[in-house]
């Protein structure tokens, strides 16, 4: 019987994560402007940077409702060039939930403004840490209940 209780508890605790998990994923729909570009007339990878950050940031607040920072990114891949006259898509999502950080994959979608195409064009991984007053990580308090 207490083993069954910590089956159904623990499956219980499963089901909201996934289900935060899914209501806190985030998408911005960005269209690709001259401002935007580089001297090779494709969009600048700082400024993909800075949007998938953004997009990261806010997927981690919903997900948390605590103050996030980003401490780190990883495995950032340029995939395909984004040229203009294309809208992309920045989604967030999150990867893992861990006792001090939080990893929020983000990738970047670009499509043709005025066909069908639609390719990945960046990925990456943002970490997040909740911060105490003293600027000093905190554990991440994942008591939905």
């Amino acid at each position: 019987m207490f083993i069954t209780n910590r089956i159904f508890v623990a499956n219980i605790y499963f089901a909201i994560m996934e289900e935060r998990i899914r209501n806190s994923e985030t998408r911005q729909f960005k269209a690709i402007f001259p401002n935007t570009l580089n001297a090779n007339d494709t969009l600048f990878g700082g400024k993909a940077m800075q949007w998938m950050d953004e997009v990261a940031y806010i997927t981690a607040t919903r997900f948390t409702r605590q103050r996030m920072f980003t401490i780190n990114t990883e495995k950032i891949k340029f995939l395909k060039a984004v040229s203009p006259n294309s809208i992309v898509e920045v989604i967030g999502r999150i990867e893992k939930a861990q006792a001090v950080k939080l990893k929020v994959k983000v990738q970047i979608f670009v499509e043709e403004m005025y066909g069908q195409e639609r390719d990945k064009a960046v990925e990456g991984i943002f970490v997040f840490s909740s911060l105490d007053e003293n600027r000093r990580p905190q554990k991440i308090d994942y008591n939905f209940f």
